[in-house]
């Protein structure tokens, strides 16, 4: 088996501009648009659905950016829409996870919040890409290490609220 190193950048390019553009969007607009998407639904156990910080304008930020990326890199823009959709699921999956266990919103949840968020992505990306399993697998190790990098340096430069 070997890597398809350039299958894999185009990926790691396109799920980080899905997984990008909702904390740079919201540092642009603030508060603007920021309807939670679980509409601060309460479940049984006491917390929140997703919590406040999953919002709709972070769902169209991370498919739109997604298909700018897909065209850029001169990929269909379905692939982009198909991709920032299955990272924004994702994130909802790990937003849900957290919450049943009592964590906050942006709160680090070491591995809860990055394999859902490329995992998903990245096996969408193999209809697109020559992605097998392994170069999977590499896309998720890459995206972990590379958010737990970045996100002190978003921190730091203040696109993000607090570092992992």
């Amino acid at each position: 088996m070997s890597l398809h190193t350039f299958a894999i950048l185009q990926s790691l390019l396109l799920i980080s501009a899905a997984n990008g553009a909702p904390i740079l969007l919201k540092r642009v607009s603030g508060v603007h648009f920021a309807g939670p998407i679980d509409g601060g639904l309460v479940l049984p156990d006491g917390h929140p659905l997703l919590g406040s910080s999953k919002t709709w304008r972070g769902i169209f930020a991370g498919v739109l950016l997604a298909v700018g990326a897909s065209v850029a890199i001169d990929l269909p823009w379905q692939a982009g829409a198909l991709v920032g959709a299955s990272a924004m699921v994702g994130d909802c999956v790990s937003s849900f996870t957290k919450r049943r266990f009592g964590l906050e919103s942006s709160s680090m949840a070491l591995g809860i919040d990055q394999i859902p968020e490329s995992l998903l992505p990245a096996v969408v990306c193999r209809v697109y890409l020559p992605l097998g399993v392994l170069d999977v697998v590499a896309i998720v190790l890459v995206f972990f290490i590379g958010e737990l990098g970045l996100s002190r340096l978003f921190f730091a430069i203040r696109l993000r609220d607090r570092p992992y």
